[in-house]
């Protein structure tokens, strides 16, 4: 009898390791610089609103009057839309700033924080800010930059 519990606590924890296990796989922050948040402003290009992350497709123009296309990575959309996010908040030809964890490559884009919509609200994964936070109500310990900050 005891043979037989040990036998089915070992298959329990052996399935609930196997469902939890590609969750961690699939939801790693390695591709980016966790501690640096850093903004950038341009023209939507995009946005995607699509599973199992949303991108913003940005088009921004450097210092050498060149643009170039960056892209950043967000939540999935069940999380973006329980803080205020919808298919419909950014549209192609907004401007906006982008709040993010840089990539760790060099590509340009990264892991986006918070957006400063045309209308001068911000938004973040969290939804709109609260008391005494930074960009999108969730900046790491210290805040974040203000929007429109050098990168």
């Amino acid at each position: 009898m005891w043979n037989r519990a040990v036998k089915r606590l070992a298959g329990s924890c052996l399935a609930l390791a196997c469902m939890v296990a590609p969750s961690f796989a699939h939801h790693s922050f390695a591709a980016f610089n966790m501690d640096q948040t850093l903004t950038i402003s341009g023209t939507v290009k995009d946005f995607e609103w699509t599973n199992p992350h949303c991108w913003i497709v940005l088009q921004v123009l450097g210092s050498d009057g060149v643009s170039s296309e960056w892209r950043f990575e967000g939540a999935p959309p069940v999380m973006l839309s329980r803080g205020g996010w919808s298919e419909d908040s950014l549209h192609a030809g907004d401007r906006i700033t982008v709040s993010y964890h840089p990539r760790r490559d060099g590509a340009h884009g990264g892991g986006f924080q918070s957006v400063t919509l045309p209308d001068g609200r911000s938004i973040g994964m969290a939804g709109p800010p609260g008391p005494g936070s930074g960009p999108g109500g969730n900046a790491p310990p210290g805040g974040a930059p203000p929007p429109g900050s050098a990168p």
